[in-house]
């Protein structure tokens, strides 16, 4: 048997999926990426082989994406991360023409065929207040966890106003509005509502299609989730397995690529 292993290497967290028997997943890990890119990526290998009772050594194929992909010592091959999550969002649910990857440093928008084909892209610019590290830094500002935030926006009752583009300056606004008392609901419902707006600008530049599917961190806050599909006026496909479309994508690609190969 070949085992072929996905691995997502992004600035926050590393996720891996192994692959056996064609596209059969076996295992799938992810933990805190840290310092060192390399070190996530092998224990993340590690902690797949664990799951699935083999040795790394009996990996055959590796493929590597995300922020840290060129870090990966081991790899075989590196692809990008807009392929990549192409490829993961259409094997979870067959029906995306759409995906949003929204992670911890970057927001991605794709509009992908039926074979998984990204037929047009485009990317938030540098700046994180397009991405899930802005939620963090509102997260800092308020002192809580960020598994807080969702939950809490969705109780706000008037959400705030935070207009900047810049994720300094929205930190800043975040902390005049604790200094004027107003709700934390409040501040993080409007905390959302500006990052959704962001995403949503780069959406309708891709003249959108249903299915639409979102991958990356932010599928686990509910209230990130419900502010896009209010704003889009469609459901969006979430999930469990969302989190690891990436790792998926890289490790159904890198699979492609082995049998290529051996034809």
């Amino acid at each position: 048997m070949t085992y072929v292993l996905g691995l997502d290497v992004g600035s926050r967290t590393t996720k891996g999926v192994l692959l056996g028997n064609g596209t059969h997943s076996l295992a799938r890990a992810s933990i805190m990426t840290g310092a060192l890119f390399q070190d996530a990526a092998a224990k993340v290998r590690d902690m797949c082989c664990t799951a699935a009772l083999i040795d790394p050594e009996e990996v055959g194929y590796v493929a590597s994406t995300g922020y840290g992909r060129y870090q990966v010592a081991f790899r075989q091959v590196q692809i990008t991360e807009i392929t990549c999550h192409a490829r993961g969002a259409l094997a979870l649910f067959p029906q995306t023409r759409t995906v949003i990857d929204c992670g911890a440093q970057n927001t991605r928008t794709m509009r992908v065929g039926p074979d998984g084909r990204v037929l047009a892209f485009r990317v938030n610019d540098k700046c994180a207040s397009g991405a899930g590290r802005f939620l963090e830094r509102v997260a800092k500002a308020l002192e809580l966890h960020l598994a807080e935030l969702g939950p809490r926006a969705l109780m706000s009752k008037n959400p705030c106003e935070i207009s900047s583009i810049c994720a300094v300056l929205a930190e800043s606004e975040v902390i005049n509005l604790v200094s004027q008392e107003q709700p934390t609901e409040d501040i993080l419902a409007g905390a959302h509502r500006a990052i959704v707006g962001r995403v949503l600008s780069l959406v309708r530049m891709l003249k959108f299609e249903p299915e639409v599917t979102v991958t990356g961190g932010v599928v686990h806050n509910p209230a990130f989730v419900q502010v896009l599909r209010e704003g889009l006026g469609v459901d969006v496909n979430v999930g469990a397995d969302n989190e690891y479309a990436g790792a998926m994508g890289a490790a159904l690609l890198g699979l492609l690529r082995l049998e290529r190969a051996a034809a």
